[in-house]
């Protein structure tokens, strides 16, 4: 049940036609805000807006490749003169191989296009996203709150992993670096590391292999205390907290909704 948490605040969501950007799209509406839909795939944000307006909300798609600095900027303009400013970012588009569903090769053979296309998307994506939003934020005087997506892989390293590894560990980085410099202006930063989420971009992750077969699912499920992989709703639900006043004195933190893989 609703309890308007986001109520009449404007949120924009990149990566946000499919997996935790659409469940973050989908349950941010329900909390009433009015979002921004952004995705690579238009026709994906376009589906993922009526759905939400089906359902009562406000949104609007914006087919974007947040490897564009002035198309993150572009993007912003744009919430801007359907809302009036950006209330709330939360930075989901990511890929986790540029040859994905095939896995990229050890990093150190990794050729530089490749670990290029990663960082592109992952890192530079998330921080073109973070300048524009946080721009208008500044200009409108408006005491926002930016949610990134890093991953578990920022602290756990794994074979052919190595570029989304190290994009993800950079948007840790970011976001304290970023949480330093705006909270004067009334700017909370923080991210979220999930763990390992059923979500279209994880599907290949789990291969097929024995009990011992190192990324097969039996492997993954013995590595998680709460013995299942989590669901896109659920990483949703702490990027809902981040986004809202509950979290008000949170700036720099990092959130891991792993299912107790850290414990111990």
């Amino acid at each position: 049940m609703s309890s308007g948490r986001l109520t009449d605040r404007a949120a924009l969501i990149t990566g946000a036609g499919s997996g935790i950007g659409r469940a973050c799209a989908v349950l941010f509406a329900a909390e009433g805000a009015k979002l921004c839909v952004a995705d690579k795939n238009g026709a994906a944000a376009t589906t993922v807006c009526e759905e939400i307006e089906t359902a009562g909300g406000i949104a609007f798609p914006y087919a974007v490749d947040v490897q564009s600095r002035s198309r993150c900027f572009d993007m912003v303009a744009e919430c801007e003169a359907q809302f009036g400013g950006v209330d709330v970012l939360v930075c989901c588009a990511g890929i986790w191989s540029a040859h994905a569903p095939t896995p990229d090769a050890p990093l150190v053979s990794v050729t530089e296009a490749d670990l290029r296309t990663v960082l592109d998307v992952n890192l530079f994506g998330s921080l073109f996203a973070n300048q524009a939003a946080a721009a208008s934020m500044v200009a409108g005087g408006r005491a926002g709150s930016i949610v990134n997506l890093s991953s578990m892989a920022a602290k756990v390293a794994r074979p052919t992993r190595g570029p989304y590894a190290i994009s993800k560990a950079g948007v840790w980085m970011m976001t304290k670096m970023l949480a330093v410099e705006l909270a004067s202006a009334g700017i909370r930063v923080n991210a979220l590391a999930p763990g390992y989420i059923e979500t279209p971009m994880t599907a290949s992750f789990s291969r097929d292999g024995g009990a011992n077969d190192v990324g097969s699912h039996a492997w993954l499920l013995r590595q998680i205390p709460m013995g299942r992989i989590g669901q896109a709703n659920e990483v949703a639900g702490a990027a809902l907290f981040l986004a809202s006043d509950e979290s008000s004195y949170f700036t720099g933190e990092l959130l891991q909704p792993t299912g107790g893989w850290y414990i111990g």
